[in-house]
């Protein structure tokens, strides 16, 4: 992609997921995440009604009349974005590509974020993990964070999402928000799922083209696997066919939905061609 190109993207996805952020999400994000705990803010006078539990006895003896302490909320958070970049976010069909709409997401979250004083990393991952940002402040961080989703090309093609959820348990030692996004084509990531979770605070974001979702009877078609390269044609006019492709979509969604609600992993479903604000918005209110 030229530079002056990259460029143009950019700053069209910062013109719309900053103001998105400044005026619909960081009120909400602020209050669906919530700092660490509290920090010790100052020392003052007792008054009627304050909790004794949090009298300052040494201030208190010192200058012979009560003291308490007073805390403020920790707000500063470090937000680990772990997005899979594997072939199949490559597709789309309506209103943008599957990465096109995983870039602005990962830009809304990050310009919340910075609204709430908190840091933002970034862990890119196929098969394996392919790029790590370390977490940072900043509006030139987020740009580079946008850049790298824009333009990012991996090593792989395939899918591993465990490899994504053990890279963030091992090399994040602080609790974090951690937003997983992904497509989630490949199952059998349930262990490190947990184990993350227990961890960090995971949310999963689910990226899906609707094209997905079923096949359209156009007859005898040559597909192409995104993430493995290989060819199969299909008769889309059997009926059969197009009912077991509805099923195996069905069946997966369903195992995802129990996966996420036994790991206790909040998640939000987003298709690329409906506005992400309102999912985004239930999210943050269910928290």
């Amino acid at each position: 992609m030229e530079t002056s190109e990259l460029i143009k993207r950019v700053r069209k996805i910062e013109i719309k997921t900053r103001g998105l952020s400044n005026h619909i999400f960081a009120g909400e994000y602020h209050s669906a995440f919530k700092g660490r705990g509290m920090a010790f803010s100052e020392v003052r006078e007792y008054q009627y009604g304050d909790d004794i539990r949090n009298i300052d006895w040494n201030v208190t003896a010192r200058f012979n009349h009560p003291y308490i302490k007073v805390f403020e909320e920790e707000r500063e958070l470090t937000v680990m974005l772990v997005v899979d970049v594997s072939g199949s976010r490559d597709f789309g069909t309506s209103e943008r590509l599957k990465k096109t709409l995983i870039a602005e997401l990962a830009a809304v979250l990050s310009f919340s974020a910075i609204q709430n004083n908190d840091k933002i990393g970034v862990i890119l991952f196929t098969d394996k993990v392919e790029k790590f940002i370390p977490p940072k402040k900043g509006r030139q961080h987020i740009l580079r964070v946008i850049r790298e989703l824009i333009e990012f090309e991996p090593q792989s093609r395939t899918t591993n999402v465990s490899e994504g959820l053990r890279y963030l348990t091992n090399a994040i030692k602080k609790r974090s928000i951690a937003f997983l996004i992904s497509d989630f084509i490949t199952p059998e990531f349930d262990d490190a799922l947990k184990i993350a979770n227990r961890k960090h605070d995971l949310v999963a974001l689910r990226i899906y083209d609707r094209r997905e979702t079923e096949i359209p009877p156009v007859g005898v078609i040559q597909v192409k696997d995104a993430e493995t390269g290989e060819l199969v044609w299909v008769d889309t006019s059997s009926k059969n066919v197009r009912k077991q492709y509805a099923q195996w979509w069905n069946d997966k969604q369903n195992m995802l939905n129990d996966l996420f609600a036994k790991s206790g992993v909040d998640n939000a479903i987003i298709s690329t061609d409906e506005d992400y604000v309102k999912p985004l918005m239930n999210l943050f209110k269910q928290r």
